[in-house]
């Protein structure tokens, strides 16, 4: 086995968002990482000294599993969800390539919305109540949302690009939800949907690496997920992210990682060898932390504000988790300074946007004291005058992250930063972080 003094991989990296140009420069930092491809990587990767992006279709296994033979890659990162669901992760270990990222059989935690709350059921995870129901029991969904008032959750079984969940606020808008997600509005994967009683509280994110048996929690962080300030507006992507999180308490944080370990605990007894990121997202309510979903990657853009905060070597983790050898990693270092990350978004997001915008003041970002510009929807054209330039290429943009000794200067860093980056329609909410100027822990 590699030991960590004589650690030199050349890695790959699977995927094209701000999560994964997170991951390709948190790997890049250390000189372990000899030398970093990304399939297929956007506008940020390919401006990275020592990153080159690749075009593979990540459907193709064996085009990629060629690919790592061909250049002797020691470990692949997968970054998205749906390789994942999909078995890239198998494809890839059966060829003996070490890999970052659970193979389907694990996936299914996020793939399938119905798996992961049976999963919680049968293991007695603390979780909402909740029912499954496909177009033929359409009847028995309504009476359901009825018997609640409406105040329950809405969720396409499978995979919707963030964008299958519905809080309803009332038994119209529920019962609205539940027949489009029956009508094909999300495809096959709304055919079946899960419905839960709505609960009450903030929502917190605890990421934890998982390397079999052994789980190595990681900071927490609070996303923003609706597009407009106040949490207004439409579930997105995520409109920008902070780390710690200062209303957690002690005991707080405890009871969930707790939660976390028992779920590895569980996905052991059940046979299933997870290697990779597991993502809790928890609701804090009267009752204690409760599950509210799993995902089987780094989330986005919590990835860019927990990341940064983590001054451990990044390499050797990855590579101990997929390798098995998490225990033998030394503690976690921890950066204690506050990180805030706000997302520039296009004109029209979360719906349809145009591409193709010339983007300005990246650069200028970039070079503030504690600040980092993680690219998403970016890619690098040519313009009339032949000059290379960075464009837009969908709704998410870029993520501009701030580390500071208080949440103040954090958020007053990275929004002087997103400041700097503008393009035509370009747009961001201008309360992230806002929330953590008054949450107290114990």
């Amino acid at each position: 086995m590699v030991t960590q003094k004589t650690l030199k991989l050349t890695i790959l990296v699977i995927g094209s968002g701000g999560r994964e140009h997170a991951i390709v420069r948190g790997l890049d930092y250390f000189d372990e990482a000899a030398r970093l491809y990304v399939a297929p990587g956007n506008g940020g990767t390919l401006l990275e000294p020592r990153t080159e992006n690749v075009a593979l279709t990540v459907t193709d296994h064996d085009a990629v599993v060629a690919f790592c033979q061909a250049h002797d890659i020691g470990l692949v990162v997968v970054g998205p969800e749906a390789p994942l669901v999909d078995g890239l992760a198998d494809s890839l270990r059966a060829a003996g390539i070490p890999v970052f990222g659970p193979g389907a059989a694990s996936a299914r935690l996020e793939g399938s919305k119905a798996f992961a709350k049976a999963f919680m059921r049968r293991h007695d995870l603390p979780t909402a109540a909740y029912e499954e129901f496909t177009a033929e029991d359409a009847a028995a969904a309504y009476e359901f949302i009825e018997a609640r008032a409406g105040r329950v959750v809405v969720k396409a079984d499978g995979l919707a690009a963030g964008k299958g969940v519905v809080v309803a606020q009332s038994v119209e808008e529920a019962r609205a939800a539940a027949r489009a997600s029956f009508e094909g509005a999300f495809g096959a994967s709304g055919a079946r949907v899960v419905i839960e009683e709505r609960l009450e509280g903030p929502e917190c994110s605890l990421l934890a690496l998982v390397d079999g048996a052994t789980m190595l929690a990681l900071p927490l962080s609070q996303d923003h997920k609706r597009a407009h300030d106040g949490d207004a507006g439409p579930n997105t992507g995520g409109m920008g992210a902070y780390s710690p999180v200062p209303m957690i308490t002690a005991r707080q944080e405890a009871q969930m990682t707790e939660v976390m370990a028992r779920a590895v605990a569980a996905l052991v007894e059940d046979g299933i060898d997870y290697h990779g990121v597991l993502y809790g997202g928890f609701m804090l309510t009267e009752a204690g932390p409760q599950l509210l979903e799993f995902n089987v990657r780094f989330g986005d853009p919590e990835t860019q504000v927990v990341l940064p905060r983590i001054r451990s070597n990044l390499v050797q983790l990855m590579y101990a988790t997929a390798t098995g050898t998490l225990a033998q990693q030394p503690a976690l270092e921890i950066d204690e300074r506050a990180a805030v990350g706000v997302v520039i978004a296009s004109a029209g997001y979360p719906g349809s946007v145009q591409t193709g915008k010339p983007i300005s003041g990246l650069g200028r970002a970039q070079v503030l004291p504690g600040v980092e510009v993680y690219h998403a929807a970016t890619t690098v054209s040519t313009n009339e005058a032949g000059v290379e330039q960075v464009v837009t290429t969908g709704g998410r943009v870029a993520c501009v992250t701030a580390l500071a000794d208080s949440f103040e200067d954090a958020r007053e860093h990275a929004y002087e930063a997103a400041r700097h980056i503008t393009f035509e329609g370009s747009w961001s909410r201008s309360d992230i972080g806002l929330r953590a100027l008054s949450q107290k822990g114990e």
